[in-house]
């Protein structure tokens, strides 16, 4: 079992800067991969980028050049840098590992941290 738990989330204007961190109870090197998603009012949930153990990355297409993920393995932390920041990127953040044990796939998510970006 992984627990994950989410900060960084807050108020900030338009075209500013936040870093969301999601610090994991146990070690993440072996966790095949972890993302960021999150969810607006009315809207269903979507993955905002993920990493995987072997360091690629993937972002969704409204996010590209303006969020950054990354992961610290000695911290057990995943971070995700998000510049730029639009009104559209208010939702709650969530983290998500993501690893098989035995063929077997399991995931595991924080409560989320509520990112609002208005003036």
């Amino acid at each position: 079992q992984v627990q994950l738990v989410e900060s960084g989330g807050g108020l900030v204007q338009p075209g500013g800067s936040l870093r969301l961190s999601c610090a994991a109870s146990t070690t993440i090197f072996s966790i095949y991969a972890m993302g960021w998603y999150r969810q607006a009012p009315g809207k269903q949930r979507e993955l905002v980028a993920a990493i995987t153990s072997g360091g690629s990355t993937n972002y969704a297409d409204s996010v590209k050049g303006r969020f950054t993920i990354s992961r610290d393995n000695a911290k057990n932390t995943l971070y995700l840098q998000m510049n730029s920041l639009k009104p559209e990127d208010t939702a709650v953040y969530y983290c998500n590992a993501h690893r098989v044990v035995i063929f077997t796939p399991y995931d595991y998510w924080g409560q989320g941290t509520q990112v609002t970006v208005s003036s």
